[in-house]
């Protein structure tokens, strides 16, 4: 029987981000989300034989195509990890400082088509969401357990969901009566007959569906020290891109770099004695899809990139596309 055919993923902002953070063909760098490996195969073309690349992912089936990529290019090595402790891997493997990390944020195209990982309401599939299917709490063990106030905690945190009160009380409820939610479909169901008004061409469960899978992956949480550990790593004149697909990632993003990208000095200590908090990143632009891109991948339309160069070496310019 013939195998399946393999999931295609359109890497968003493919150009931009390389560009952006291969500056050092023969550097050390980080893809941090390797999923198909888009980035990755752009990367080691951008890179000499000197060059090396660490992928990181948490999705088995992502790891499994890293590891093949691995077999195929020794420059290149996969680590079944969130980027979130990529500090502590690449501790492992002695390397100390990195030339350029790169984030591809969110859901990749596969795993949105793949039925039974649970992504979508365009399926019905078990209600699962999890990144590593490995471990961890799916969809349907949270809302199996949660109370209906933190269930409406997640729905309106995550998914900016102006319904969430009513949302979760319909899940509850559903759960109460002897009919706990496993299923995407199930849930599609219910939340389609609590939301009272949407967004035109948008389906009433879309908000809910992110809500939980960005709390069931801790995606913001892990994106925050994933920011950090990035900034711990790069080598002063290393580049940081990160390319977010929604307002809640783009917020953390843009929050981290401006932070980190300005002096800092303590008005309560004397000059005298206390030295400011010299700015550690150097902002270098904001990125969005060209209308070719969009008309090409409709999932590009939501997606901006954000490059930032750590301090310490003379930044080269690049243009801000606000």
């Amino acid at each position: 029987m013939a195998a399946a055919p393999e999931l295609q993923h359109i890497t968003v902002l493919l150009e931009e981000a390389v560009a952006a953070v291969a500056h050092r063909p023969d550097g050390t760098y980080i893809d941090g989300t390797f999923g198909r490996g888009g980035h990755s195969r752009a990367l080691l073309a951008h890179l000499s034989p000197a060059g090396r690349l660490i992928g990181f992912d948490k999705d088995p089936e992502a790891v499994s195509a890293g590891e093949r990529l691995a077999a195929a290019d020794p420059r290149f090595a996969i680590v079944h990890e969130s980027f979130a402790d990529m500090a502590a891997a690449l501790a492992g493997r002695g390397i100390a400082a990195v030339d350029g990390v790169l984030l591809d944020l969110g859901v990749s195209s596969p795993q949105i088509d793949t039925p039974e990982r649970g992504f979508s309401f365009r399926f019905d599939a078990p209600l699962d969401m999890r990144m590593d299917t490995t471990r961890g709490q799916t969809a349907a063990d949270f809302l199996a357990s949660a109370s209906e106030k933190r269930i409406a905690e997640v729905i309106r945190d995550y998914g900016e969901e102006r319904f969430a009160v009513p949302i979760a009380k319909a899940l509850v409820a559903c759960r109460e009566g002897g009919g706990a939610v496993r299923s995407t479909f199930e849930l599609s169901q219910i939340v389609a007959r609590a939301v009272k008004t949407r967004e035109p061409g948008q389906n009433p469960a879309t908000r809910t569906f992110q809500a939980l899978r960005i709390f069931v992956n801790a995606e913001l949480e892990e994106l925050e020290q994933g920011l950090i550990a990035a900034l711990a790593l790069l080598a002063p004149g290393g580049r940081l891109a990160v390319i977010s697909f929604h307002s809640l990632e783009d917020r953390i993003v843009k929050t981290f770099i401006a932070r980190e990208s300005r002096e800092i000095v303590d008005p309560r200590a004397p000059s005298l004695y206390a030295a400011p908090k010299a700015m550690r990143l150097i902002a270098l632009g904001r990125f969005k899809p060209s209308e070719a891109e969009v008309r090409a991948n409709a999932r590009a339309r939501s997606a901006t990139l954000r490059v930032a160069e750590r301090a310490g070496a003379a930044p080269v310019a690049a243009e801000s596309a606000q």
